[in-house]
């Protein structure tokens, strides 16, 4: 019969290729969307974690989300198609990437909830500004068009 173990595998492979299939078939921005929200997932898995006192899993998910923030928000930014402007743009949203995983080292070496959550609430800004030009239809601008 199946056990709890072979239950969750099992269900873990199928989530995978859920998220391998969405990925395929997404937009850029939809990328960028989900990027978000796997920062954001493991930001609440380590808030989790934290309270729950299990320091392995919190660092963990604290490392995936630095991993999110830095190798897929960060690297997806493109200053060289844009003018003035969004180069200017690009480099204020990395400086803000950087600060954002600054905060979740940080809240991991000291166990400090506080800095996840200034972490996620500025993480979210601009993930609601994200979603906000993707739900209105407009043209994604070329400085945060997706560095394929």
């Amino acid at each position: 019969m199946y056990s709890p173990q072979s239950f969750n595998s099992g269900a873990g492979a199928y989530a995978r290729v859920g998220l391998e299939i969405g990925a395929m078939s997404a937009s850029p921005h939809q990328l960028i969307v989900m990027l978000f929200d796997g920062a954001k997932a493991a930001m609440s898995m380590a808030r989790h974690h934290m309270a729950s006192g299990d320091t392995v899993a919190k660092g963990n998910a604290i490392s995936k989300a630095i991993n999110i923030v830095e190798n897929g928000l960060k690297a997806s930014l493109d200053a060289t198609t844009t003018g003035k402007d969004g180069e200017e743009l690009v480099t204020n949203l990395s400086a803000l990437y950087d600060y954002i995983n600054q905060r979740l080292m940080y809240a991991n070496l000291r166990n400090d909830p506080a800095m996840l959550e200034e972490a996620s609430k500025l993480l979210e800004s601009v993930s609601s500004a994200w979603r906000e030009i993707g739900s209105a239809g407009a043209a994604v601008p070329e400085s945060l068009s997706v560095r394929q």
